[in-house]
């Protein structure tokens, strides 16, 4: 008896297709699911990559035998590489004891491991001091930064010239640490030979993104040209941003040449304005940095910019050779290093010292020891 087929027609559905509304829930829905998926196995892999390199290393500094380190590496690599891949390469476990190594405090692997990839972490490897690793590291969980964006960050010296501001800066600052690069690197503005400052700030303006990323995280654009009011008379800021971690209006002026003493007075006008005019409850008093094409840094320290909430860098419109670029920022650094020892003796200098009474001077000079 032959079976009568059922009716393989699906039964008639109407309004099949979903409104935008639910196709907009669904793929938000799966879309967030797959990044928080990608994150977390992500960080399972620097975990694991780090608890790798942590054992390997526990094994070799448990043994006295210097060869003994290569050897295990080398059969260690190939025994893991049979079984899991080329992950286990020798290469890559060298990286891997480099991580545990240099990377120590399982609570900063922990944080690192949910903001950045293991590609991340190779770019991080070379650097030489560990501060410069957090920092690119912050910059690129921050920023969202690509493995190639934290690689052209880490070539431009991103660190190294927010080391240089900081060391431009006392004690007594009202510009906070962290805040400011010097020299910035504004090749990217595509600015031609002889160019005026109105030309700057129009290249500034079309290419803000750039200049923001350049500038550092946190900064988000107010205005151009920013009109403050005194006494009837117009003054111009040329622009206008305001820090949101800083919670703080961020006045910047454009200067083609070299930093005069009088741009000191304009900034400070400035700030005074911006602070009765423009500023908002639960704000900090405005800061402002000058952009010079040079700098004489010790006249900027002689004139205590810092401590008029100013900041004072360069700007560099072509960025030099690798070698040179190198080298300029050494000696930039090296300058700024000597002034903070001077500033350091000079404070020693300013302690008041005890007056032994029962001597009697020598002589009636009481300007001599």
């Amino acid at each position: 008896m032959t079976k009568k087929k059922g009716n393989l027609t699906p039964p008639m559905v109407t309004d099949t297709l979903p409104d935008n509304k639910l196709l907009g829930d669904l793929v938000g829905i799966i879309e967030s699911r797959k990044q928080y998926i990608c994150r977390h196995a992500n960080s399972g892999v620097v975990l694991m990559f780090w608890e790798v390199g942590k054992r390997v290393n526990e094994e070799i500094l448990g043994n006295e035998r210097a060869e003994y380190g290569k050897r295990i590496v080398s059969t260690v690599s190939t025994q893991l590489q049979a079984r899991y891949g080329h992950n286990f390469a020798l290469r890559s476990l060298r990286r891997m004891l480099q991580f545990a190594d240099q990377f120590g405090d399982a609570k900063i692997v922990s944080t690192l491991s949910t903001q950045l990839s293991w590609s991340h972490i190779i770019e991080l490897l070379p650097l030489k001091s560990m501060e410069a690793k957090l920092y690119y590291a912050e910059e690129s969980a921050q920023a969202n930064l690509t493995v190639h964006d934290l690689r052209h960050l880490i070539s431009r010296k991103g660190y190294e010239r927010r080391d240089i501001a900081n060391l431009n800066l006392t004690h007594l600052s009202r510009v906070p640490f962290n805040t400011f690069k010097d020299p910035y690197l504004l090749d990217a503005l595509d600015l031609k030979d002889n160019f005026l400052e109105a030309d700057l700030e129009k290249a500034i303006v079309r290419e803000l993104e750039k200049f923001v990323l350049e500038f550092g995280q946190g900064f988000s654009f107010i205005a151009r040209q920013k009109r403050l009011i005194f006494n009837d008379i117009d003054y111009y800021a040329d622009l206008l941003f305001f820090h949101r971690d800083l919670k703080r209006l961020v006045a910047i002026e454009l200067k083609t040449g070299k930093f005069q003493p009088q741009y000191k007075g304009q900034m400070e006008m400035y700030l005074r304005l911006l602070n009765e005019q423009e500023r908002r409850d639960g704000e900090g008093e405005p800061i402002g940095i000058i952009l010079c094409s040079s700098a004489d840094r010790q006249l900027v320290e002689f004139l205590e910019m810092d401590r008029a909430g100013i900041a004072v860098a360069e700007f560099w419109s072509k960025l030099p050779s690798k070698e040179e670029f190198k080298r300029k920022l050494g000696e930039i650094a090296a300058e700024a290093r000597e002034r903070l020892e001077r500033r350091k003796l000079k404070a020693l200098g300013d302690i008041p010292k005890d007056i032994p009474y029962f001597i009697e001077p020598k002589d009636d000079n009481p300007d001599e020891d």
